[in-house]
């Protein structure tokens, strides 16, 4: 699946090859040889700063793999209303449901891969924003 296992070497060496970025701009903008280069497009994983310079110079969001994963595989435990929030951290109020996860998740319906209920279920998806997102899809197509 799109989100569950997330190579990011792999998803970098994609978006270099649709935009037709030269290794040579490549290393210069990273300040990397070609054959390290390389060893990047094989990492399953890499370097936030180096993550981020690659989203910067390829100008793709890398991260919002992660949080699709996070939003798709690792839903929010019960919110504890007692829970003090810290000054330090940054606090996100809820999920931000991408497009990508929205058209994901609808076309899993949609192809009858699985139903609104397993939907629910699997990815603590709340049933009112799931139905939200049925009828929009139903309004463009209808």
């Amino acid at each position: 699946m799109l989100y569950k296992e997330i190579h990011i070497g792999k998803f970098i060496k994609e978006r270099v090859d649709e935009n037709e970025i030269t290794t040579e701009r490549i290393c210069k903008f990273l300040g990397k040889d070609e054959e390290t280069v390389k060893m990047m497009y094989a990492s399953k994983s890499m370097d936030s700063d180096l993550l981020l310079r690659w989203s910067k110079l390829l100008e793709y969001d890398f991260f919002r793999l992660y949080t699709s994963h996070l939003i798709l595989y690792a839903p929010p435990s019960a919110i504890n209303k007692n829970q003090q929030k810290s000054e330090k951290t940054p606090y996100f109020r809820k999920n931000i449901y991408t497009q990508e996860i929205k058209d994901f998740i609808m076309k899993r319906i949609l192809s009858g891969e699985m139903t609104q209920s397993e939907v629910i279920k699997e990815y603590s998806i709340p049933k009112s924003t799931l139905h939200r997102w049925l009828q929009k899809s139903d309004n463009v197509n209808g």
